[in-house]
């Protein structure tokens, strides 16, 4: 028998920082432990098995034991593990990787720069616009509005645009010349009687009238996700991007668009820009490029930026930016050879012909007494939880609702994700087969259904 003191699950409380954890009562309770992952199941340590409907955190496209990215990341590791592209270097991963994203880019691109998450992503999407618009002579155009509840990462910069204020808290963030704008949620904020279209055209308005409020030569871009991933699963409502790029091309603010996690067929298209009409002058993607077998992430830019950054590094000498990993060739070998299987085995629109599995389904709960409403579409989706879905009356926190549905859908078999105290997430492998989605589905039904018994047992109903 293993004493608890060098159990895995001691040493980890022991030892190990856990992302969007209570640490607190973390010590008390101890993580579950995932052994070994097959297809679109996990299964801990105790060999209970798990359908992975989150794809761990929004990522693992291919599931957990896809052999052909095995293979790609040994071979790379006996050819070269690793090598650095500073100083007029490069490899062939990388070239190759590089060319396949441009010519797959849902706009127009010029050049990509290689990190190794979103969030570093992102940070070098806020030092690109400012040294883009310094280079421009515009050092006064340094602003950057992203949206309330939209998730940009977690590093400095990229922790400030995002517009939680979990991310914000006692880190003294945001740092400045990041602002935000109204979240799009149709559904919790329009006003009574307020169309989808009209809303859009409120919330466009308020941004022009942000622009107006700060001056528009102090706003440099405006970044948003196709759809808010962490924020709750939020599409955004008829006619809205198009509002919002048409105010920012009149003031000349660059359209920026977070794709790490709808980017590579998670809306059924090979990016979320293609969704919903965006055309941006730059895209971050990161998750799903190499289904997060290894790290790495992206940032692609047209030719418009591209030319400003190259001309202002010749004038400076260097371009000062880059990290020790920045197109690492086994990541990038990882990563090609995702988007080889990507099209190989047409997997975007196999995810068309499974969506209505997970969406249908899913709607089939809009009537449940806790269900405020049912959102998504390709395979994201989200349930909003409420008491009573006329009002849009929320839950109180102190009930922690969404947690509750997430752990009995987790004992039931199946691992959602709880963002905040209210929204219940989903965001399976690509690979998942309708009949998985059903058998997702239904196991979310019965917590579903336990969560309601839960509540009219103590009274909350």
């Amino acid at each position: 028998m293993t004493e608890l003191g060098n159990s895995p699950a001691s040493r980890d409380i022991a030892y190990v920082m856990h992302p969007y954890t209570n640490l607190k009562k973390h010590q008390d309770t101890g993580p579950i432990i995932i052994e070994r992952g097959e297809g679109v199941y996990v299964y801990d340590d105790g060999g209970k098995q798990y359908i992975e409907a989150m794809a761990g955190l929004w990522c693992t496209a291919l599931g957990f034991n896809e052999e052909r990215l095995v293979q790609a990341a040994a071979k790379q590791m006996r050819e070269l593990p690793y090598y650095h592209i500073f100083a007029s270097k490069t490899t062939m991963p990388v070239i190759d990787l590089a060319e396949k994203l441009i010519t797959m880019a849902p706009a127009p691109m010029s050049k990509v720069f290689f990190a190794n998450s979103g969030s570093e992503a992102n940070d070098t999407v806020v030092k690109l616009v400012w040294y883009y618009n310094n280079a421009l002579g515009r050092p006064e155009k340094k602003k950057i509005i992203s949206r309330i509840k939209g998730y940009h990462g977690v590093t400095v910069a990229s922790a400030s645009m995002t517009g939680l204020p979990a991310n914000h808290a006692d880190f003294d963030l945001p740092i400045a010349n990041i602002k935000h704008t109204d979240c799009p949620h149709h559904w919790l904020f329009a006003e009574d009687g307020e169309t989808e279209a009209d809303f859009a055209t409120r919330l466009a308005a308020n941004l022009e009238q942000m622009i107006l409020d700060e001056g528009p030569d102090t706003v440099a871009a405006f970044i948003a996700e196709p759809i808010m991933g962490a924020g709750g699963v939020i599409l955004p409502p008829e006619t809205y991007f198009e509002k919002v790029q048409a105010v920012l091309k009149k003031y000349d603010i660059l359209m920026i668009a977070d794709e790490v996690i709808c980017g590579f067929g998670r809306t059924g298209e090979p990016w979320g820009c293609q969704s919903f009409n965006i055309q941006p002058d730059i895209l971050s993607c990161a998750k799903a490029l190499s289904s997060a077998y290894l790290p790495i992430s992206a940032v692609m830019v047209n030719e418009k930026v591209a030319e400003v950054v190259s001309n202002n590094s010749g004038k400076i000498g260097t371009f000062g930016h880059g990290y020790t990993y920045t197109g690492h060739p086994v990541s990038a070998a990882v990563a090609l050879e995702t988007l080889n299987i990507y099209e190989e085995r047409n997997l975007f629109e196999h995810v068309k012909s499974v969506a209505h599995h997970l969406q249908d389904g899913l709607r089939r709960f809009a009537d449940h007494p806790i269900v405020g409403e049912v959102r998504g579409t390709g395979l994201i989706a989200a349930v909003h939880l409420s008491p009573d879905r006329a009002s849009r009356k929320m839950f109180d926190p102190s009930l922690a609702i969404a947690p509750h549905v997430f752990s009995r859908a987790q004992d039931h078999g199946v691992i959602t994700r709880a963002i905040g105290m209210d929204v219940v997430a989903f965001s399976p492998p690509l690979i998942i087969t309708g009949e998985q989605l059903d058998q997702v589905v239904e196991r979310f039904g019965r917590a579903l259904d336990d969560t309601h018994a839960w509540l009219k047992q103590e009274g909350h109903m």
